[in-house]
């Protein structure tokens, strides 16, 4: 029996071991290799966050400059060129009309728990200190900060923690905005904002027309902040820039991360819109959060390549054809009978699985056919009830068929098992 190692690794059991199959030791271009020499086909794109590749030369190479010239300078009471550039630079590609300001940040969980702080101190320097409640969906991940974590609609454990969310309400995004406009009309008043993940990150769940229509009529009759949480949807992942680029209005802070520097960096950033911008700039405010690592020329390098690059390979077109090619290959597997349901948007898609008496899998169950698709040269991850496929831009068509032979032989393997 393998031990565990010294390193605690996330989101598993404690005793948790792993043989060297299945310890990483490098990634090139969209393939893992692990330590007793193996190699698998990464679908996952890292963390959602390398779209462009593992080891882009073009990034590691803006960031390895970064480090010599600039190893590292911060942004508590002072700028630096490098972050002023990133700044801009994020504007213009998200939209001047529609952003003005950035904050920088080291993760999408403390981006999160710095656009709840952000938007309660907006309401509070205005003299509606009680406007401090901020809405989120059930189902919803923002991250497990101490704030994010009392905002992620998931069951993470929150009352273990003793995580406050007395000043959190969930409400479904699966009755077109019923519950939400039902809360609204109670406690409307109270409401700083409402943030939304345009997909669910848990179980890559996309939300409706319908729904984000509601929700901005919703904010023009109560007055609340909207805040897009874009971490794992932002830089081409749905088939456009930003999946909010498709809403009628823009959000009020657009949130972002994963992509942002290709994972090559700890980066996350807010962009704020002009309601709260200008607020902030007529009033004076000082906005107090702050993290030693936002922003270093280094994460401000990755941020200006990851945008160079986005634009060299034309990312919505190529994310655009890519979805297509994913969507038409798990629409197979549900007319095979293999899935039972095929969700997402873009390419960001989820795969539904079922017992052969159609209760949903249990999150041991699912972790089994993550790893037997990993026994069959492919990387997914673990949704609830499902799989799901977030592959980096560069998928070819040869990477598309050895998914598919992956995840049939993994499920087959595992039904296998069960029978």
């Amino acid at each position: 029996m393998t031990e565990p190692h010294a390193l605690w690794t996330s989101m598993l059991p404690a005793d948790t071991a792993f043989t060297p199959d299945r310890v990483a030791v490098g990634a090139c271009g969209n393939r893992i290799t692990y330590a007793d020499g193996s190699q698998r086909l990464c679908a996952t794109s890292g963390l959602w966050n390398v779209p462009l590749g593992f080891g882009n030369p073009a990034i590691a190479d803006a960031v390895s400059r970064a480090t010599y010239n600039a190893s590292y300078l911060s942004l508590f009471r002072a700028p630096h060129r490098y972050a002023e550039d990133a700044a801009d630079a994020l504007v213009a590609l998200a939209g001047s009309e529609r952003y003005r300001r950035v904050i920088f940040s080291t993760s999408g969980g403390a981006a999160n728990d710095a656009a709840m702080k952000l938007t309660r101190q907006y309401w509070a320097q205005q003299g509606s200190g009680s406007r401090a409640l901020v809405v989120g969906l059930r189902g919803s991940y923002h991250g497990t900060m101490y704030g994010s974590h009392g905002l992620s609609g998931d069951d993470l454990l929150q009352s273990v923690y003793g995580v406050d969310r007395r000043t959190v309400r969930h409400v479904s995004h699966a009755d077109d905005g019923d519950e939400l406009a039902a809360l609204l009309e109670r406690e409307g008043a109270r409401v700083a904002a409402v943030v939304v993940e345009p997909v669910l990150g848990s179980g890559a769940r996309a939300l409706s027309s319908i729904f984000i229509d509601r929700l901005l009529d919703l904010r023009e009759r109560h007055g609340f902040l909207l805040v897009a949480d874009e971490v794992a949807t932002g830089f081409g992942r749905t088939g456009t820039l930003f999946a909010t680029d498709r809403w009628a209005a823009a959000p009020d802070i657009l949130i972002v991360s994963k992509a942002l520097t290709n994972g090559a960096m700890g980066a996350a950033a807010l962009l704020i819109g002009p309601r709260i911008a200008t607020a902030f700039a007529r009033g004076g405010w000082t906005f107090v959060h702050g993290e030693t690592q936002a922003g270093t020329p280094a994460c401000a390098a990755a941020v200006l390549a990851v945008i160079d690059e986005l634009r060299r390979i034309d990312v919505e077109t190529t994310a655009q054809a890519l979805a297509a090619v994913l969507h038409r290959l798990a629409r197979t597997w549900q007319d095979d009978g293999i899935v039972a349901e095929v969700t997402g948007s873009g390419c960001f898609i989820g795969v539904g699985l079922r017992r052969p008496d159609g209760s949903p899998l249990s999150g041991t169950d699912v972790l089994e056919v993550v790893s037997a698709i990993a026994d069959s040269g492919v990387v997914v991850h673990p949704g609830p009830s499902s799989i799901q496929l977030i592959p980096g831009y560069g998928f070819t068509a040869a990477d598309v068929a050895e998914t598919d032979r992956a995840v049939r032989g993994g499920l087959a393997r595992v039904r296998e098992a069960v029978t």
